[in-house]
Protein backbone atom coordinates (compact mmCIF):
# COMPACT_ATOMS: atom_id res chain seq x y z
CA UNK A 1 0.00 0.00 0.00
CA UNK A 2 1.67 3.44 -1.27
CA UNK A 3 1.74 5.65 2.00
CA UNK A 4 1.08 9.56 2.06
CA UNK A 5 3.28 12.60 2.36
CA UNK A 6 3.68 13.20 6.47
CA UNK A 7 3.29 9.59 7.08
CA UNK A 8 6.62 7.82 8.39
CA UNK A 9 9.05 7.13 6.00
CA UNK A 10 10.51 4.08 4.81
CA UNK A 11 14.37 3.68 5.89
CA UNK A 12 14.72 0.68 4.08
CA UNK A 13 14.73 3.36 1.11
CA UNK A 14 18.79 4.14 0.34
CA UNK A 15 20.45 6.49 -1.90
CA UNK A 16 22.38 4.44 -5.05
CA UNK A 17 25.75 4.52 -3.55
CA UNK A 18 26.94 3.65 -7.35
CA UNK A 19 26.17 6.78 -8.73
CA UNK A 20 29.19 9.04 -7.89
CA UNK A 21 29.08 12.43 -7.93
CA UNK A 22 31.17 14.22 -10.73
CA UNK A 23 31.58 17.15 -9.35
CA UNK A 24 33.26 18.97 -12.06
CA UNK A 25 30.22 17.81 -14.50
CA UNK A 26 27.73 19.24 -11.75
CA UNK A 27 29.52 22.15 -12.07
CA UNK A 28 29.73 22.83 -15.24
CA UNK A 29 25.98 22.11 -15.20
CA UNK A 30 25.86 24.82 -13.18
CA UNK A 31 27.05 27.11 -14.89
CA UNK A 32 25.15 26.17 -17.70
CA UNK A 33 22.20 26.87 -15.90
CA UNK A 34 22.78 30.39 -14.71
CA UNK A 35 23.77 30.99 -18.29
CA UNK A 36 20.56 29.93 -19.58
CA UNK A 37 18.76 31.82 -16.65
CA UNK A 38 20.30 35.09 -18.35
CA UNK A 39 19.57 34.55 -21.47
CA UNK A 40 15.96 33.42 -21.50
CA UNK A 41 14.99 35.94 -18.36
CA UNK A 42 11.93 33.31 -16.99
CA UNK A 43 9.08 34.89 -15.29
CA UNK A 44 8.93 33.30 -12.16
CA UNK A 45 5.05 33.67 -10.24
CA UNK A 46 5.85 33.60 -6.39
CA UNK A 47 2.89 33.21 -3.82
CA UNK A 48 5.31 34.27 -0.99
CA UNK A 49 5.44 35.54 2.80
CA UNK A 50 4.73 39.22 3.00
CA UNK A 51 7.87 40.43 4.34
CA UNK A 52 9.90 38.35 1.86
CA UNK A 53 8.24 40.07 -1.76
CA UNK A 54 10.48 42.69 -2.14
CA UNK A 55 13.93 41.07 -1.30
CA UNK A 56 12.39 37.58 -3.12
CA UNK A 57 11.56 39.83 -6.71
CA UNK A 58 15.05 41.92 -6.28
CA UNK A 59 16.94 38.75 -6.07
CA UNK A 60 15.25 37.36 -9.19
CA UNK A 61 15.82 40.24 -11.17
CA UNK A 62 19.75 40.38 -9.81
CA UNK A 63 20.05 37.02 -11.01
CA UNK A 64 18.55 37.89 -14.55
CA UNK A 65 14.52 36.56 -13.80
CA UNK A 66 11.59 38.46 -13.71
CA UNK A 67 9.36 38.36 -10.77
CA UNK A 68 5.43 38.73 -10.45
CA UNK A 69 4.01 38.19 -7.37
CA UNK A 70 -0.01 38.55 -7.27
CA UNK A 71 -2.15 36.16 -5.29
CA UNK A 72 -5.37 37.60 -6.16
CA UNK A 73 -7.83 34.64 -6.74
CA UNK A 74 -9.34 36.83 -9.87
CA UNK A 75 -6.20 36.59 -11.37
CA UNK A 76 -3.30 34.16 -9.63
CA UNK A 77 -4.20 31.23 -12.30
CA UNK A 78 -3.43 33.78 -15.57
CA UNK A 79 -0.37 34.80 -14.11
CA UNK A 80 0.69 31.25 -13.36
CA UNK A 81 -0.41 29.70 -16.64
CA UNK A 82 2.00 32.06 -18.00
CA UNK A 83 4.54 32.25 -15.97
CA UNK A 84 8.20 29.92 -16.57
CA UNK A 85 7.56 28.69 -12.75
CA UNK A 86 5.62 28.98 -9.87
CA UNK A 87 6.99 29.35 -6.01
CA UNK A 88 4.60 28.30 -3.35
CA UNK A 89 6.07 29.78 0.03
CA UNK A 90 3.59 28.90 3.71
CA UNK A 91 5.45 32.00 5.14
CA UNK A 92 1.95 34.27 5.48
CA UNK A 93 -1.30 31.11 4.90
CA UNK A 94 -3.90 33.52 5.08
CA UNK A 95 -7.20 32.42 3.88
CA UNK A 96 -6.32 34.32 0.95
CA UNK A 97 -3.16 32.80 -0.26
CA UNK A 98 -4.65 29.31 0.51
CA UNK A 99 -6.96 30.17 -1.81
CA UNK A 100 -4.93 31.63 -4.19
CA UNK A 101 -1.91 28.41 -3.89
CA UNK A 102 -4.62 26.08 -5.34
CA UNK A 103 -5.83 28.13 -8.12
CA UNK A 104 -1.80 28.72 -9.01
CA UNK A 105 -0.87 25.18 -8.32
CA UNK A 106 -3.92 23.84 -10.42
CA UNK A 107 -2.47 26.14 -13.13
CA UNK A 108 0.84 25.09 -13.00
CA UNK A 109 -0.12 21.53 -13.47
CA UNK A 110 -2.30 22.18 -16.32
CA UNK A 111 -0.12 24.18 -18.41
CA UNK A 112 3.14 21.99 -17.60
CA UNK A 113 5.18 24.29 -15.47
CA UNK A 114 7.41 23.47 -12.68
CA UNK A 115 7.10 24.54 -9.19
CA UNK A 116 8.55 24.73 -5.86
CA UNK A 117 7.06 24.15 -2.49
CA UNK A 118 8.58 26.06 0.83
CA UNK A 119 6.68 24.75 3.45
CA UNK A 120 7.92 27.68 5.96
CA UNK A 121 6.94 26.82 9.56
CA UNK A 122 4.88 23.63 9.28
CA UNK A 123 6.41 22.33 12.38
CA UNK A 124 4.48 25.37 14.52
CA UNK A 125 1.23 24.56 13.00
CA UNK A 126 -1.03 21.73 12.36
CA UNK A 127 -2.94 23.07 9.56
CA UNK A 128 0.54 24.21 7.81
CA UNK A 129 1.52 20.67 8.21
CA UNK A 130 -1.55 19.34 6.28
CA UNK A 131 -1.65 22.35 3.93
CA UNK A 132 1.81 20.84 2.75
CA UNK A 133 1.18 17.58 3.10
CA UNK A 134 -2.00 17.90 0.41
CA UNK A 135 0.53 19.59 -1.57
CA UNK A 136 2.95 17.26 -1.76
CA UNK A 137 0.81 14.63 -3.14
CA UNK A 138 0.31 17.23 -6.27
CA UNK A 139 4.02 16.76 -6.63
CA UNK A 140 6.20 19.40 -6.63
CA UNK A 141 9.83 19.20 -8.79
CA UNK A 142 11.47 20.30 -5.60
CA UNK A 143 10.63 20.75 -2.20
CA UNK A 144 13.24 23.19 0.05
CA UNK A 145 13.20 23.18 3.86
CA UNK A 146 15.44 23.09 6.76
CA UNK A 147 15.48 19.58 9.16
CA UNK A 148 12.96 20.95 11.64
CA UNK A 149 10.19 21.56 8.37
CA UNK A 150 11.42 17.97 7.48
CA UNK A 151 11.18 16.24 10.76
CA UNK A 152 7.22 17.32 10.81
CA UNK A 153 6.31 16.55 7.12
CA UNK A 154 8.67 13.23 7.07
CA UNK A 155 7.61 12.21 10.53
CA UNK A 156 11.66 11.28 10.82
CA UNK A 157 14.33 13.44 11.70
CA UNK A 158 16.45 14.03 8.79
CA UNK A 159 19.84 12.35 10.52
CA UNK A 160 22.69 12.63 9.01
CA UNK A 161 23.31 12.54 5.05
CA UNK A 162 24.30 8.75 5.16
CA UNK A 163 20.92 7.96 6.62
CA UNK A 164 17.63 7.04 4.05
CA UNK A 165 15.30 9.34 5.52
CA UNK A 166 15.74 12.11 2.95
CA UNK A 167 15.50 9.52 -0.18
CA UNK A 168 12.97 7.74 1.06
CA UNK A 169 11.07 10.83 1.11
CA UNK A 170 12.41 12.35 -1.83
CA UNK A 171 11.58 8.65 -3.38
CA UNK A 172 8.20 8.76 -1.84
CA UNK A 173 7.13 12.64 -2.80
CA UNK A 174 8.27 12.12 -6.25
CA UNK A 175 10.17 15.50 -5.39
CA UNK A 176 13.66 16.87 -5.26
CA UNK A 177 14.34 17.33 -1.79
CA UNK A 178 16.19 20.77 -0.63
CA UNK A 179 17.62 20.48 2.78
CA UNK A 180 18.83 23.41 4.17
CA UNK A 181 21.82 23.92 6.82
CA UNK A 182 24.82 24.66 7.07
CA UNK A 183 25.68 21.94 3.88
CA UNK A 184 22.77 22.17 1.95
CA UNK A 185 21.74 18.51 0.91
CA UNK A 186 20.08 17.93 -2.30
CA UNK A 187 18.44 14.66 -3.57
CA UNK A 188 16.20 12.74 -5.95
CA UNK A 189 16.37 9.44 -4.16
CA UNK A 190 19.24 8.41 -5.94
CA UNK A 191 21.64 11.42 -6.38
CA UNK A 192 22.91 13.25 -3.54
CA UNK A 193 25.13 16.75 -3.72
CA UNK A 194 25.71 18.71 -0.73
CA UNK A 195 26.65 22.56 -1.42
CA UNK A 196 28.57 24.20 1.67
CA UNK A 197 28.34 27.68 -0.13
CA UNK A 198 27.07 30.79 1.84
CA UNK A 199 27.98 33.10 5.13
CA UNK A 200 26.74 33.24 8.79
CA UNK A 201 24.83 36.27 8.47
CA UNK A 202 22.64 34.92 5.54
CA UNK A 203 20.48 33.25 8.90
CA UNK A 204 20.11 36.94 9.80
CA UNK A 205 18.41 38.39 7.05
CA UNK A 206 14.96 38.11 6.66
CA UNK A 207 13.50 36.66 3.38
CA UNK A 208 17.25 35.14 2.60
CA UNK A 209 15.30 31.67 2.36
CA UNK A 210 12.14 32.66 0.60
CA UNK A 211 14.12 34.23 -2.00
CA UNK A 212 16.58 31.44 -2.31
CA UNK A 213 13.70 29.14 -3.01
CA UNK A 214 12.74 31.93 -5.64
CA UNK A 215 15.66 31.24 -7.04
CA UNK A 216 15.43 27.38 -7.27
CA UNK A 217 12.69 27.61 -9.31
CA UNK A 218 13.78 30.31 -11.47
CA UNK A 219 16.55 27.43 -12.33
CA UNK A 220 13.72 25.34 -12.74
CA UNK A 221 12.31 27.25 -15.77
CA UNK A 222 15.35 26.94 -17.82
CA UNK A 223 16.27 23.37 -16.45
CA UNK A 224 14.48 20.12 -17.03
CA UNK A 225 16.75 18.01 -14.30
CA UNK A 226 15.27 19.33 -11.46
CA UNK A 227 17.83 18.03 -9.13
CA UNK A 228 20.21 19.98 -11.32
CA UNK A 229 18.03 22.90 -10.74
CA UNK A 230 18.01 22.86 -7.20
CA UNK A 231 22.23 22.57 -6.82
CA UNK A 232 22.45 25.73 -9.14
CA UNK A 233 19.82 27.58 -6.96
CA UNK A 234 21.59 27.18 -3.90
CA UNK A 235 25.23 27.28 -5.34
CA UNK A 236 24.28 30.72 -7.27
CA UNK A 237 23.10 32.02 -4.16
CA UNK A 238 25.67 30.70 -1.91
CA UNK A 239 28.58 32.19 -4.10
CA UNK A 240 27.27 35.53 -4.57
CA UNK A 241 26.75 35.81 -0.98
CA UNK A 242 30.60 34.84 -0.24
CA UNK A 243 31.51 37.16 -2.71
CA UNK A 244 29.24 39.82 -0.97
CA UNK A 245 30.66 38.60 2.45
CA UNK A 246 34.07 40.14 1.06
CA UNK A 247 32.42 43.81 1.02
CA UNK A 248 30.02 44.07 4.04
CA UNK A 249 30.15 45.00 7.62
CA UNK A 250 26.87 43.05 9.05
CA UNK A 251 23.85 41.67 7.75
CA UNK A 252 22.27 44.28 6.51
CA UNK A 253 25.14 45.62 3.84
CA UNK A 254 25.48 41.76 2.96
CA UNK A 255 21.84 41.70 1.61
CA UNK A 256 22.43 44.74 -0.54
CA UNK A 257 25.66 43.38 -1.46
CA UNK A 258 24.57 39.79 -2.70
CA UNK A 259 22.06 41.98 -5.10
CA UNK A 260 25.23 43.21 -6.63
CA UNK A 261 27.13 39.76 -6.46
CA UNK A 262 24.70 38.26 -7.99
CA UNK A 263 23.81 40.79 -11.19
CA UNK A 264 27.43 40.12 -12.33
CA UNK A 265 27.49 36.45 -10.77
CA UNK A 266 29.78 34.32 -14.11
CA UNK A 267 31.36 30.94 -14.75
CA UNK A 268 34.85 31.75 -13.41
CA UNK A 269 33.30 32.89 -10.09
CA UNK A 270 31.06 29.42 -9.64
CA UNK A 271 34.30 27.70 -10.55
CA UNK A 272 36.57 29.06 -8.14
CA UNK A 273 34.11 29.23 -5.38
CA UNK A 274 31.33 26.30 -5.47
CA UNK A 275 31.73 23.56 -2.75
CA UNK A 276 29.85 20.84 -4.28
CA UNK A 277 30.31 17.23 -2.36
Amino acid sequence: MRSRPGDPVDHAVSLDRSTVLDGAAVLGGVADVLARLRERRPRVHCITNTVAQAFTANVLLAAGAVPSMTHSAEEVAAFVGSADALLVNLGTLDGERRAAIDLAVDAAVANARPWVLDPVFVDRSPLRRDVAAGLLVRRPAVVRLNETEFAALAAAPAGPPETAALAAFAAEAGSVVALTGATDRITDGRRLAGVANGHRWMARITAMGCAGAALVAACLAVEDDAWLAAVAGHVVLGVAAERAAVVSSGPGSLAVAILDALSDLDSKDLHERAKVE
